[in-house]
């Protein structure tokens, strides 16, 4: 955009057409002694060569050599210092941080000579605080300095995505003395940014409605945003929250959001490690830490855990990040409460934190302890929400389902971490323990753990080898493992003896016949609740039982009550004195047959009622 505004005569324009270049003034300084100021000498000398500079301007240590009259004629703090240094020495004039420095003042004088200059992205800030400073308004001259950059600001940059977060990333190399005209900058590219995101969100959306079935299958929100995103990564992070703000207040998708972040994380996080602490290690952390801590409260909520856009794997990684940078202890908590929410889709590698205390082992295990924490305690908030409602229970098994994936997770997390010789007994019996019995249906897993832990750790003592197998329940092993456990001179005797016997009686069942392991068909196929069975399942269960029982009985009373009406009207008939015999034998003998109906009806439904009553007192008896 060309700006060409002049304040001098027909005359002086030609001239300064005529015989001065675009960048005249700043490839024409001319260096002087370091006791003497730089002064423009050949822009006052190209431009008017019959009148001389009257005014030397001093930015930043350039010293400017001017005139007067172009400046007092647009510029009111010109012309105000001017004014009051009426009577002294007005040929030297000092601008005390001046925002954009020398080179900004160079454009402002251009502006006001009338020479031309386009206005950018990367200068339109500064010229427009420099504008503020100088005092260039309306009131001095029209289409001044202010109203051309406002102009600019209102046209171009506010209307385009790009422009606006170049011009939001110029605004935080500026001085702070002007914080309040960053301000008014910045906030309107804020929420210009947000704003054409929400347009690019709509048409987006308009031209997934036009394309055919075929042509929408080929095309993802990730391809959508994807330009703008990486756009976002180059604004500090304070500048980045606001953007993100207020892109959450215009109701862009959180899907973009999440992008957003991942993305800024990717770029401003990447090739962070331990090693580079060690030589500076409190300016680097603590700026990457704020980074970490501010991003995590930029996360969308999550309404529905399964419905959730934010990979396991991004989380997982802020996790890392926050303990091996040292975020505030809220950050930390805030990922584990997240990871909780969907544990059951958690893999291996993921739990595979490492430590970064030096001592201790080589796999932070209390995190993944808090991780189990925080998943058991949701799984109970789930089982008491299902209390209240009279359902058949088919929401536990989805609980108990979850609750199985993560136990197999564990013991397979138990034994990759087994062979660290600094782990402890207490933390990796903590881990076993902290996960109730119904979390197994097979101890596989779990004995193959304890084998590597013993034989890793052969400084254990006896009692301490009893603590940790007494923790696997052999009726839970399979025939290989109870193989392997009769011959594991790793384990007490106590276990071997236990696991003989119920290998004994694995084979004097398979012998009688049955099929399947003995303890768990027994256990199933009796009603009695067994390990693989939470306690919700078996309370579902029973209360089924239990609602078909009163059903009945409703029905044994509404039998009762017709046989006391029909008792009402045989009394009716013997004391009517004026009925007709066949009337009275005809009520006795119709009485008399739905009474006999019922005693057949009610005597059965009492044998069903026996049968499912007793069926349900053996179910609590045995349990």
């Amino acid at each position: 955009m060309k700006h060409n505004t002049t304040s001098l005569t027909q005359k002086q324009r030609k001239k300064e057409t005529n015989m001065v270049s675009e960048n005249s003034l700043s490839s024409s300084k001319r260096s002087s002694p370091a006791t003497t100021p730089k002064y423009c000498n050949s822009f006052t000398t190209r431009i008017f060569a019959d009148v001389a500079g009257d005014i030397t301007l001093v930015i930043d240590g350039e010293s400017f050599l001017l005139h007067k009259f172009p400046l007092v004629t647009l510029s009111g703090k010109i012309r105000k210092m001017v004014a009051e240094a009426k009577g002294s020495n007005v040929s030297n004039l000092e601008l005390l941080n001046f925002p954009g420095g020398h080179q900004t003042f160079e454009l402002a004088m251009k502006f006001c000579y009338g020479m031309n200059f386009e206005i950018t992205t990367f200068n339109v800030a500064r010229l427009h605080c420099a504008a503020k400073f100088l005092e260039m308004t309306e009131e001095y001259k029209e289409q001044n300095l202010i109203s051309r950059t406002q102009t600019y600001l209102n046209e171009i940059v506010f209307q385009s995505l790009q422009k606006s977060v170049e011009v939001l990333s110029t605004c935080e190399m500026m001085l702070p003395t002007i914080v309040d005209e960053i301000e008014i900058i910045s906030n309107g590219c804020v929420e210009a940014i947000a704003m054409n995101a929400c347009k690019e969100q709509l048409v987006s959306t308009l031209s997934k409605l036009d394309c055919d079935d075929e042509s929408r299958d080929l095309i993802t929100d990730t391809d959508c945003v994807a330009w703008w995103v990486e756009d976002l990564s180059v604004l500090h992070i304070d500048n980045f929250q606001r953007v993100i703000c207020a892109m959450l207040r215009k109701g862009v998708r959180s899907n973009s959001i999440i992008a957003s972040l991942m993305h800024y994380a990717q770029s401003s996080l990447k090739g962070i490690g331990k090693s580079q602490f060690l030589n500076n290690p409190s300016s680097l952390e603590n700026d990457q830490s704020v980074i970490v801590e501010t991003l995590v409260t930029l996360l969308p909520i999550d309404k529905n855990k399964n419905s959730s856009t934010i990979p396991l794997t991004f989380l997982f990684g802020m996790l890392k990040m926050a303990i091996m940078l040292g975020a505030t202890i809220q950050c930390r908590l805030e990922l584990e409460r997240r990871i909780a929410l969907r544990m059951e889709m958690v893999s291996l590698d993921d739990l595979l934190i490492p430590s970064v205390q030096s001592g201790d082992s080589l796999f932070d295990v209390d995190t993944v302890h808090r991780l189990l924490q925080n998943f058991l305690k949701r799984i109970e908030e789930e089982e008491s929400e299902d209390y209240g409602y009279e359902s058949d229970g088919f929401g536990s098994y989805t609980g108990h389902g979850s609750l199985l994936k993560v136990g197999q997770l564990i013991d397979a997390y138990l034994a990759e971490i087994a062979p660290d010789p600094y782990l402890s007994l207490q933390k990796f019996v903590g881990l076993i323990e902290i996960l109730p019995n119904y979390a197994r249906v097979i101890d596989d897993g779990l004995y193959r753990a304890v084998d590597i832990y013993l034989k890793a750790h052969g400084s254990l003592t006896e009692e301490e080898i009893k603590k940790v197998c007494k923790l696997i329940e052999c009726e839970k092993l399979s025939e290989e493992a109870c193989n392997h456990a009769a011959q594991n001179e790793r384990v007490p005797l106590q276990m071997v003896v236990q696991v003989l016997y119920f290998e004994q009686l694995r084979l004097k069942n398979s012998l009688s016949g049955s099929s399947g392991d003995i303890v768990m068909s027994q256990r199933i196929s009796s009603g009695v609740p067994s390990a693989a069975m939470s306690p919700r399942d078996n309370y579902a269960s029973l209360r089924r039982e239990n609602r078909e029982l009163k059903l009945e009985i409703s029905r044994m009373r509404m039998r009762l009550s017709e046989l006391e009406k029909e008792q009402m009207v045989m009394k009716e008939g013997m004391v009517d004195k004026g009925g007709n015999g066949k009337t009275f034998l005809k009520n006795i003998s119709k009485g008399i047959g739905r009474i006999a109906m019922f005693s057949g009806q009610a005597q059965g439904n009492k044998q069903k009622s026996t049968r499912k009553s007793g069926r349900s007192s053996r179910r609590f008896s045995q349990s």
